[in-house]
């Protein structure tokens, strides 16, 4: 009944078969291999992006942030929601990485950036001209920190904003499978064809031991990325093994594979919480995250079975009143199973531990 992170999953089997089948004999070096220049051409393919630019990190905040720093000056402000990655969990990175760039909080429900925030920041911006920070790019999080999704109607707007003040997009995609497994549309749908300019193209979430891709719809913008990799220390030396992880990962479909099994268990574990006494949801659950709340006895219950999740937001304690309600965040991953999910829901319904069989 682990549901802390997907970032806490194994690797699937086919991407470590991936690595073991890298590990043998002599590869050259520094994105060189063989391997990479696979995954460059079936991720082309896959987003239909033949002349994309396709580069491999090992984590998501260095995906972002080098991205980040590819569209926006360090006089600049990058637009984002107010839960998303880039604010709340990556140290300051983007800020970094782009030399002292700010981010721009906008709301919006549920995760995801409201139309009209996005436009009112914009104008607000720049309004004493040089005395204040300059519009820089636009950031979406697909799927959101709330576990929800940006259709393509969506990004198309919120990129036309950005693009009306000249803006730049970039999609933070850790998720970004789960997002096309609920949407059921296609990659290039909901990235460049509705106004992305740089993903963040998720593995490690997903099925990976840690790599992300960045894929660049706009070639001209490579060899700055590549600079920007190298001086940030992210580029591999032996890079074969992020190589072989992706194309593990791209393999059959696999990607898409492994994402729907886990949006399958996030569905199954939210329609178990509706029905629970007592609990609603806080969130549309369309990825893989569940945002919900229930009587704090059932929290204790899963907590004595050994159920591992978060409490969301963190300070709320499991002391006090049995039906006061607390909130907590739930994330399924590819290797969740039927069976973990119902014995989790059991639980709460029973108050006492059940063993997953």
């Amino acid at each position: 009944m682990w549901f802390a992170s997907d970032n806490t999953s194994p690797a699937a089997p086919e991407v470590m078969a991936a690595v073991l089948r890298a590990n043998q004999g002599h590869a050259a070096s520094y994105g060189a291999d063989a391997a990479m220049a696979r995954v460059t051409e079936r991720l082309r393919e896959v987003f239909e992006a033949p002349d994309a630019a396709v580069y491999l990190v090992p984590t998501g905040t260095a995906a972002n942030a080098l991205a980040l720093a590819c569209l926006c000056p360090p006089w600049a402000t990058i637009y984002c929601h107010r839960t998303a990655h880039v604010e709340e969990d990556e140290c300051g990175a983007p800020e970094f990485y782009t030399g002292g760039a700010k981010l721009t909080l906008v709301d919006g429900s549920h995760g995801r950036i409201a139309a009209e925030a996005l436009e009112a920041a914009l104008g607000f911006t720049a309004r004493a001209g040089v005395h204040n920070v300059q519009r820089g790019a636009l950031s979406l999080t697909n799927a959101t920190e709330a576990g929800t999704v940006y259709t393509p109607a969506d990004v198309a707007r919120l990129s036309g904003l950005a693009r009306r003040h000249g803006l730049p997009v970039h999609m933070d995609g850790a998720r970004f499978a789960n997002a096309l497994a609920f949407l059921g549309c296609t990659p290039a749908e909901l990235t460049w064809r509705a106004g992305v300019d740089v993903l963040s193209f998720g593995g490690t979430k997903n099925g990976c031991m840690g790599v992300e891709a960045v894929i660049l719809f706009d070639p001209a913008r490579a060899w700055e990325f590549e600079l920007r990799r190298k001086r940030g220390g992210h580029l591999f030396s032996k890079h074969r093994y992020l190589s072989a992880q992706m194309e593990g990962y791209l393999g059959d479909d696999l990607w898409r594979t492994l994402a729907g099994e886990a949006n399958a268990r996030a569905r199954q574990l939210s329609q178990g919480l509706a029905a629970l006494p007592g609990a609603r949801l806080m969130h549309p659950t369309e990825a893989n995250a569940v945002f919900a709340a229930w009587p704090r006895a059932g929290h204790r219950a899963a907590r004595a079975a050994g159920a591992q999740y978060f409490l969301w937001p963190g300070h709320q304690s499991l002391e006090g009143a049995p039906d006061d309600l607390l909130s907590a965040r739930l994330v399924c991953n590819w290797s969740t199973t039927e069976a973990d999910v119902d014995a989790f829901l059991q639980t709460l319904h029973t108050g006492a531990p059940v063993a997953v069989r």
